[in-house]
């Protein structure tokens, strides 16, 4: 399969599931791990609040960033984001209006250069894994000097947890075994630093809460209780995901990453 019919049959799949990975991304316990986690994130970003932020969230998919930028993060941003999906991106037009969210592939797409105080990019990296450390680098062109980076990607910690994703992957309809691959956390972390950008905070919250509630649309069975117990597996989890340990465990990583000035 060649890149470019990679890239294409990951549009058409992501189209496919668009209603029902939105339907799943506003259920409750999904928005309360989604909540902890940022709010985890938040203390690393503190020198971007404060003020009016030029924000860029690549491969946005419904713009989830900008709810997570200002109601989780407590930064004030005004909000861009582009997708290649064109159902997505006519459906967040009609919502945020105008100019707010354009359709552009993240394997070619350059942003203009130091134009942007803070990006995301939440689970896209391992849609376009041949290309992953290219799309770091180009976006990290568009990032102002002292602007933050923060990433949130699927990963494998030891062989066991991968092979798993990867039977996973093969199974679920969610997912696209063919087009899809989670990283390694050590290759992750190569892609950024390779953009010449800072290292701020890593860790790793893809335990026991994630596991069990943050993708209810891919996983309906493990979607149990309220948000009483996503707060006591993720209080469980604060335990051991900034450690080595966590980074061993976890099937994801938040890397928060600075622009030197």
């Amino acid at each position: 399969m060649t890149a470019a019919s990679k890239i294409e049959r990951q549009r058409s799949h992501f189209n496919a599931i668009a209603e029902r990975y939105e339907a799943g991304r506003q259920e409750v316990n999904h928005r309360r791990i989604k909540a902890l986690i940022w709010q985890a994130a938040r203390p690393f970003l503190a020198p971007l609040a404060g003020r009016r932020l030029a924000m860029l969230e690549a491969m946005c998919g419904y713009a989830e960033g900008c709810e997570i930028a200002g109601e989780h993060l407590g930064l004030d941003c005004e909000y861009h984001g582009f997708d290649y999906s064109d159902v997505i991106v006519a459906e967040m037009t009609r919502r945020l209006g105008e100019g707010k969210v354009w359709q552009a592939d993240a394997t070619s797409y350059v942003p203009p250069a130091e134009a942007y105080d803070f990006m995301l990019l939440i689970g896209g990296l391992h849609h376009v894994p041949d290309h992953a450390g290219a799309v770091v680098r180009q976006l990290a062109q568009g990032l102002k000097p002292g602007g933050f980076f923060v990433n949130f990607e699927p990963t494998s910690g030891n062989r066991l947890f991968k092979a798993v994703r990867e039977a996973i992957y093969r199974r679920n309809p969610i997912f696209d075994e063919a087009t899809e691959r989670a990283f390694a956390v050590g290759e992750l972390k190569g892609f950024f630093a390779e953009a010449g950008l800072e290292e701020v905070k890593t860790f790793f919250p893809g335990l026991i809460a994630y596991t069990l509630y943050y993708n209810p649309y891919a996983f309906p069975l493990l979607n149990r209780g309220g948000e009483k117990w996503v707060d006591f597996c993720f209080a469980i989890d604060r335990l051991v995901m900034h450690s080595w340990l966590g980074r061993v465990l976890s099937f994801a990583t938040v890397s928060i990453w600075r622009k030197r000035d």
